[in-house]
């Protein structure tokens, strides 16, 4: 099934709308990205404390954005917004290659939780934009993402500063929408 027929699809029930959970571990971009897809300013931002939500238009639709705090002390609260959860974007910084560890512990265990059983799930290998960045083919592998056979998964290289690879992301993000019964 192509875009337009899924764009076709939920313009034809205007009240669809797209509950996308937006979450990474403190550092790694997700209100950068947030502001990014709502076309906000992101000269100034600060650590989340707590969470953001952002309403963005696209194509017909209306995505409903939740971008949580990845501070070590906010992350068990991270649970009390996985319900009606329609795609999970996770934002990796690919520069900080100390803490791939923690954000593959992170990763694997939101993918355990029944909540978000078979929710597609796109990583954004983000800040790209830096020369000490990895290669978003390198993050899938040091992830075990191949291991991944319970929904549908995609990794994006791309760079929430200049932009570049999130519209892709995004399309990819409604190609693979599965709208849960509610």
């Amino acid at each position: 099934m192509g875009l337009l027929s899924i764009l076709r699809r939920l313009k034809q029930s205007p009240e669809q709308e797209v509950r996308i959970l937006l979450l990474g571990l403190d550092n790694a971009g997700k209100t950068t990205l947030l502001k990014q897809l709502a076309a906000e300013d992101i000269s100034h931002i600060t650590p989340t404390q707590g969470f953001n939500i952002k309403s963005v238009q696209s194509s017909g639709f209306k995505l409903n954005v939740w971008d949580i705090g990845g501070q070590r002390n906010i992350r068990p609260y991270w649970r009390n917004y996985f319900e009606d959860t329609d795609v999970l974007i996770y934002v990796i910084d690919s520069s900080d290659r100390k803490r791939f560890e923690e954000t593959s512990l992170e990763l694997a265990e939101l993918l355990e939780e029944e909540k978000l059983a078979a929710v597609p799930l796109l990583i954004f290998a983000n800040k790209q934009d830096l020369v000490t960045a990895s290669p978003a083919s390198e993050l899938a592998e040091s992830l075990s993402l191949h291991t991944i056979r319970d929904r549908m998964w995609q990794v994006q290289a791309c760079s929430a500063v200049t932009a570049e690879g999130v519209q892709d992301g995004m399309t990819w993000v409604c190609r693979n929408i599965t709208f849960r019964k509610k």
